[in-house]
């Protein structure tokens, strides 16, 4: 792994006039700000459809693409949209998504820019060679035939034609927009990491598609469901919901649904993050119908099984392995033998006493370092909420002293680059010393997640010629 580094940050949260981010101009800043402050690695959020409580690690469709990253002015460009509906579109509220008005507005904007497409042939193309985004949007046009109600509650399976319409346009237009900019990056040194969520929704268009592939009883219903004990995060442990996947049906075609899956996010991305990759060794299964995570018990996983079968579509990229959480011998052997580099967070390496795997002097040089990733605080918002005996630990291991939080943070920063770690990612709000009223997700809260932006302004704020001398000092950027 090249030695380099990046910063993590979800394309919903970068600036724009639009309600969120988008795969528009305040994209391409972002790449120009990363290229310029040394920066060779932009990791994003998962880039499917977000469900009600706007996670994008929870889904209609593992194959699908938000519409939302939709730049409005390019359709504008094309003669779709006209100016003054662009200027209707227009955000009332800069400095967070407005996922309340995006969900009532958006997508009839987005269905009226499908209705004046007359050159259908690019989607045409395009849906041909991804069925899966076909079955996602026929999934869409289904729900909403059937007035939005669930897979398993549909009374009809004939799909809604302005509505397969629309989900035909944004997926095509969504991936259209989203690899010219991955290009632009390219072009400017800069490679693109996504990200893999380890399960599915239940009402999903992979569970509705391929139910055999699941773990569900006679009546269509999950037996068990996903979720992690307690730790950490939750004392509770977190009851994700998703249902589990049946490995013994999947291991019949070679992992086939795994093999398509991995192909569509290498062609999206020069890399990728998979997430609760612990999962793979063994998963926490939780029996149906219970209401916390305490009652799940671990079953083994496919272990080295499917990464074999995953390899060959991964020649040439960096594939990330999110090895945290409840991490067993088993699991330490599994992330070795696969040859993806694990994950250290800053944030765990001073909780305890005694040495931690996530302290910067243990760092391989074939692991990812974070200062956080996105279920965590911030960098200021953890140094302020640790007890004080572990935030003394914690300064005087990067040799901060005094009350200086801003100073201390940065010194964290430059310590993280001087380290072993191959790839070194810091979340945006770390680069300007954001505290937790900036965090993007705390896990196990519903309500009041994502919506996190960045502002112009607050882009320029970035000192980009420290990053970048800093960058060039350890070696991360010639």
């Amino acid at each position: 792994m090249k030695r380099s580094s990046g910063v993590l940050m979800h394309v919903s949260s970068l600036w724009g006039d639009y309600s969120q981010g988008s795969f528009g101009a305040g994209a391409r800043e972002w790449v120009d700000l990363l290229a310029g402050s040394g920066f060779g690695v932009w990791q994003v959020l998962p880039f499917c459809l977000p469900d009600e409580c706007a996670s994008p690690y929870k889904s209609h469709g593992a194959f699908s693409l938000n519409p939302y990253f939709v730049d409005l002015p390019d359709l504008a460009e094309q003669g779709l949209l006209t100016p003054a509906e662009l200027s209707g579109a227009r955000q009332r509220v800069p400095y967070a998504c407005e996922f309340a008005r995006l969900e009532q507005e958006r997508l009839p904007l987005l269905a009226l820019a499908a209705s004046r497409l007359r050159d259908w042939s690019g989607v045409e193309a395009f849906l041909h060679t991804h069925p899966h985004t076909e079955h996602f949007c026929r999934f869409m046009a289904c729900r909403a035939a059937n007035g939005g109600l669930p897979w398993t509650e549909w009374r009809t399976q004939e799909p809604d034609r302005e509505a397969l319409r629309l989900w035909r346009f944004t997926q095509y237009e969504a991936a259209r927009q989203w690899l010219a900019l991955r290009a632009y990056a390219n072009a400017k040194g800069v490679r693109v990491i996504g990200d893999m969520p380890i399960y599915v929704a239940y009402d999903s268009a992979d569970v509705w598609a391929d139910p055999a592939l699941f773990r569900l009883g006679a009546d269509g219903a999950p037996e068990a469901v996903a979720g992690v004990p307690p730790d950490y995060f939750s004392a509770e442990g977190q009851l994700w919901g998703n249902p589990l996947y049946r490995w013994d049906a999947m291991r019949e075609d070679g992992y086939l649904w795994w093999r398509e899956r991995m192909g569509f996010l290498m062609e999206l991305f020069d890399g990728v993050r998979i997430d609760h990759f612990r999962g793979l060794e063994s998963y926490y299964a939780v029996p149906a119908g219970q209401t916390s995570a305490r009652s799940g018990s671990w079953e083994p996983g496919p272990g080295m099984e499917l990464i074999r079968a995953l390899r060959p579509l991964c020649h040439g990229k960096t594939v990330i392995a999110e090895d945290l959480g409840d991490i067993t011998p088993a699991v330490r052997r599994l992330v070795r033998e696969s040859g993806f580099p694990g994950m250290r967070v800053l944030q765990f390496a001073f909780l305890g006493e005694g040495e931690s795997p996530h302290m910067p002097h243990t760092y391989p040089e074939d692991c990812v370092a974070y200062t956080g990733t996105h279920d965590n605080n911030t960098l200021l918002g953890h140094v302020w909420e640790l007890e004080p005996a572990a935030r003394r630990r914690l300064l005087a291991y990067f040799g901060c002293e005094g009350e200086d939080w801003d100073a201390a943070c940065r010194g964290i920063l430059r310590g993280m680059l001087a380290s072993h770690a191959g790839l070194v990612i810091f979340p945006a709000q770390d680069l300007l010393g954001f505290g937790s009223d900036t965090r993007l997700n705390i896990p196990g809260r519903s309500e009041g997640n994502w919506g996190w932006r960045l502002l112009r302004q607050q882009a320029d704020a970035i000192d980009r010629g420290r990053f970048l001398q800093w960058n060039r000092m350890y070696g991360r950027r010639i």
